[in-house]
Order: C-alpha cells, then sequence, then structure tokens
C-alpha cells in the first residue's frame, strides 16, 4: 500500500471514531464503581391524580412531590390495558419485560426465560439485584431476577389485609411453601414478633394497627434497612413493590383523621352508577360499594384512599431519607411509578377494569434523584410504564435486551427529542379499546360473548363510542361522539385504530388462553 493510500485509511478510520462520539455518548458509560444504583419504587392501584403535585387533590403526599421537585415527571404515563381484571399483573409483568401487554405471555402471570427481566439484564451487567414486597408472576422468573430479597408477598396466601398480610423469606431456589408463611404482628409489649400462619387465620379486613405493622410500613423498613447495609462495590438494583394504595384502603387512624368524609371534594366525573355494562361490571373490585354510589358513598371511598396514599408516602419518605444517610442518593436512579389507576367513584365505578384514564389507565411516572439535572421539570410526552427497563438500561449504559419492546424515554427527559410516540393504544378484555392521539380519545365498547366457570357462557357489554378532548376534558365527562361537528374525527380515530390494532397484533391468538377478541364483535 502507498503512502497515500495509507494516508486516506487513517483519517477514514479517525473520522468514523469520531462519528461514533455521539452514539456511545448518549448512555452512562461509567467505571464500575461508578456506576448508578437504581430503585423503582412502585406503588398499587395508584393513579395519576393520587400524587398531589401531580393531579392538584386534597390528598398529601409531600414525599412524593419531594420526588417530583427533584426530577422529571411524566404527565402522560400510561398503563397499556390488561386481559385480566387483576390488572395488576399485566401491569406488573409489562414492567419487568418491558414488553407491551400483546407482547407477554397470556395474561403475565408467568414470564418465560426467553422475556429477558430488568433483573436478569442488570444482574448481566454487575449488579446485584434485590426485591422487596409484592411479586405477581412466576417463581422461576422471580428466582431468576434477583439475587436476594425481603419479606416477599403474593406467594400462597393473601387475608385481604394490610395489618394482616402473609409474608415469605427470600428463597433463591423460588420453592415457597404455605407451611413457610408468616405473619408479624406486635406481642403485648408492642414489640414485632413473627409467627407462622395458622389455618385459624380467617380473611379480612379486620385488622388495625394495634395487630401489626402496615404493609407499607414492613417493606419500607425492609427497604431502608438493605440500603444502608449495603457495603458491596458493585452497584444495587431494587425493585420495592408495595401493595398500597391497593383495597382494603385501611391506614393508621392518625391519617384516617387527616380526611374528614364531610370535607372531601367529588372529582368532575364523580357519577352515582356508570351509564351502560362496559362489560365488566360485577366483579370484586365494584363489591366494595353499594350502588348507586352516592356522594356520601364516594367521599367515605375518597377519604379512604387518600388516607392510605398519605400513609404510603410516609413510608416513602423514609426510604429516601436512608438514601441520603447512606450517601447512596447522589448516585442513585429512583424511578417511582404506580401500577394502573382507579376509579373511587369516578364514572360510578370503584375498580379499574377499564380504560379511562384516571380511572384505569392513567399512572405517575417519575425519574428523580441527585443523577436528573432538570429538576421539577414536567414532560408531556406520551409513555408506558414498559418504556421504563428500556429508559433505565439508557440511562446507565447497559445495552437494551432485545426481548424489550418498549421505547427509552432518556431522550425526552434529556430534551433531545420532544416525544418517542405519537399515540396510545388501550386493551380491556374483549370488551374495551381506547385510542388517543393529540388531543382527543376514542373510547370503543362492543357487546361480547364471555366465559367463566360460574356461568358458562354469557354475553355481556354494550355497543358504545365516546370520544373525549383530554387537553380541555381530562377527566372525561364530556362525550363528543355523537355531535355532527365530531363525525370525521371519529371516523379517522376508528381508521386508524383499527390499523394500530393490526400492527400491535390485537387479536385473540396471541393472547394465550384468550376464548374471544374484540375486534370479532365490534
Amino acid at each position: 500500500m502507498n503512502f497515500k493510500n495509507q494516508f486516506t485509511v487513517y483519517v477514514l478510520v479517525f473520522f468514523s471514531a469520531l462519528l461514533g462520539l455521539p452514539i456511545q455518548a448518549q448512555k452512562r458509560k461509567t467505571k464500575k464503581k461508578d456506576q448508578p444504583n437504581v430503585l423503582i419504587i412502585y406503588t398499587d392501584d395508584h393513579r395519576f391524580s393520587g400524587v398531589h403535585a401531580l393531579g392538584g387533590m386534597q390528598v398529601k403526599t409531600p414525599n412524593i412531590d419531594a420526588l417530583i421537585a427533584d426530577g422529571v415527571s411524566f404527565s402522560n404515563g400510561y398503563l397499556m390495558g390488561a386481559f385480566s381484571g387483576a390488572t395488576c399483573v399485566p401491569s406488573r409483568a409489562m414492567l419487568l419485560t418491558g414488553r407491551n401487554v400483546f407482547d407477554l405471555q397470556g395474561q403475565g402471570h408467568s414470564i418465560p426465560p426467553e422475556h429477558t427481566t430488568i433483573g436478569e439484564a442488570l444482574q448481566a451487567n454487575d449488579y446485584n439485584t434485590h426485591i422487596v414486597g409484592k411479586w405477581h408472576q412466576d417463581n422461576a422468573s422471580l428466582a431468576r431476577s434477583f439475587d436476594s430479597g425481603d419479606r416477599l408477598m403474593s406467594r400462597g396466601l393473601y387475608l385481604v389485609d394490610h395489618f394482616r398480610m402473609p409474608l415469605w423469606d427470600w428463597k433463591k431456589d423460588g420453592d415457597y411453601k404455605f407451611e413457610d408463611g408468616y405473619l408479624l404482628e406486635y406481642d403485648k409489649n408492642g414489640k414485632v414478633v413473627r409467627r407462622p400462619i395458622s389455618k385459624e387465620d380467617k380473611r379480612g379486613p379486620t385488622g388495625t394497627e394495634k395487630n401489626g405493622p402496615h404493609t407499607s410500613e414492613i417493606y419500607a423498613e425492609s427497604a431502608s434497612e438493605y440500603i444502608k447495609g449495603y457495603k458491596k462495590k458493585n452497584p444495587f438494583f431494587m425493585y420495592l413493590a408495595f401493595h398500597a394504595p391497593h383495597d382494603p384502603r385501611q391506614a393508621p387512624q392518625e391519617y384516617k383523621d387527616m380526611y374528614p368524609v364531610e370535607d372531601i371534594v367529588l372529582p368532575p366525573s364523580y357519577m352515582a352508577q356508570h351509564p351502560f355494562d362496559n362489560g365488566d361490571m360485577f366483579l370484586r373490585d365494584e363489591e366494595l360499594a353499594v350502588w348507586p354510589r352516592t356522594p356520601e358513598v364516594a367521599k367515605q371511598e375518597l377519604s379512604d384512599y387518600y388516607a392510605i396514599i398519605t400513609h404510603l408516602d410516609a413510608q416513602i419518605g423514609k426510604v429516601i431519607a436512608s438514601l441520603k444517610e447512606s450517601g447512596a442518593y447522589k448516585n442513585t436512579l429512583i424511578v417511582f411509578a404506580g401500577d394502573s389507576g382507579l376509579a373511587v367513584g369516578n364514572h360510578g365505578l370503584m375498580g379499574k377494569q377499564n380504560i379511562y384514564d384516571e380511572d384505569g389507565v392513567h399512572i405517575p411516572l417519575i425519574f428523580s434523584g441527585n443523577l436528573i439535572k432538570d429538576k421539577g421539570s414536567k414532560r408531556d410526552a406520551l409513555a408506558y410504564n414498559f418504556d421504563i427497563f428500556p429508559t433505565i438500561c439508557d440511562f446507565i449504559g447497559v445495552d437494551i435486551p432485545s426481548s424489550v419492546t418498549g421505547k427509552s424515554l432518556l431522550p425526552v427527559i434529556n430534551k433531545e427529542k420532544a416525544s418517542v410516540r405519537d399515540y396510545t393504544y388501550h386493551a380491556y378484555k374483549q370488551f374495551q379499546r381506547a385510542y388517543r392521539k393529540g388531543d382527543y380519545k376514542l373510547i370503543e365498547y362492543v357487546r361480547a360473548k364471555n366465559y367463566d366457570k360460574k356461568n358458562g357462557e354469557t354475553v355481556k357489554g354494550s355497543r358504545v363510542t365516546q370520544l373525549f378532548n383530554i387537553k380541555n376534558d381530562p377527566w372525561e365527562v364530556y362525550d363528543l361522539s355523537f355531535f355532527p361537528e365530531y363525525a370525521d374525527q371519529v371516523k379517522t380515530m376508528r381508521k386508524e385504530m383499527k390499523e394500530k390494532a393490526k400492527e400491535l397484533g390485537d387479536i385473540k391468538e396471541n393472547i394465550e388462553g384468550e376464548k374471544y377478541g374484540f375486534w370479532e364483535f365490534y
């Protein structure tokens, strides 16, 4: 090779290296000792407006508000939907795998080995992974996702009581037996002691703060102890999964006293009764309050909801304090999110088995801590909970697994892009679909076949169309679908929604175990 050709090659190599620099700079390529810790705080049935700084409601959440002030919050964070009335199952599967609801295995109860979990991804990058609290998936995926854990919930018995919650110690082999479960309660001297679960332990809610510590207190204490005692050189990843503010809406009396029922202000979407059968009107969540949901009933439910949220917020404050006391706060990425919305009287509903925003799919989503530079800022970009996994990977500078189908929000956090999505699509079983784009949201309901063991095959639901201007009407009160001037808007969004359904694979064959599909009845 002559000198001229050699020089040309060197120049090309040099400029190729320069061109590669921006790509590398998008990720935090740090030395192992500087790799950020990661803490995910995931709350249960915690709607967007259940955080004061986000929704401006009466609920008091000073510690979560502080996370918002010290980070970036998303005003349009969403759950995509669910094929289970227990929406927390697919929600957690989406969070943990970074996959959308149509990409899960079945309803999300099990995570197959080919779906890399966030715990596995960070383990592969020398993180010590730890879980505290609620786990709604299979034992095998639990075992392979974490190196350690404590105070595990949902491993074999549920007493429907925050003050009498069955717990299990961490087992690396994933072999959790009923007889290994225990309760924490106070002895006659007020000391917390553990005792085995017995057949005499009846389903609640019957407990109070006199019986034992609340689940939020138990999980926060465990998480704080781990953080303060962490001495390893490698960074940690903690998945702290609270059960609150899921029903039963129990809280210590001092928190209940903060919200006198007569002082509660009902939100704009309060209704005594939902105007039509949405397909899943009669299940456990809706049985928590009598019909009609009178103002008195709705106010009592909201009072209890706010009380358990404020109690939860106080426990979250203890976890953040432990980060600061230990010195870990300066190098920890904190992600806070709720797993679903919750109606609590909105539209005459109590549960989350719907795809209205606050009632079912609108969630708080916050990236916070010392490592976030644009403090106290908000982003309007559309986001799903399964975008959290790739965002964390992008932020700490590790490769996003190929099994992940979510999108990193880091370009939005860094203000490199205004958004990474131009629409959201939502599904609830075979009865409901929604499409959000721009200022408008279309919801379509169908009357469809349904099957359960008790009643066999039945027909449920109603063929209804709703159109809301989410920008002007965030509580979805004013249905615009029947006004002539919105006919073209409905037509356009229906067409686009069908197209997105095909792109996403919204057919029953994609959801293991589903007998019926929405589009068969549309």
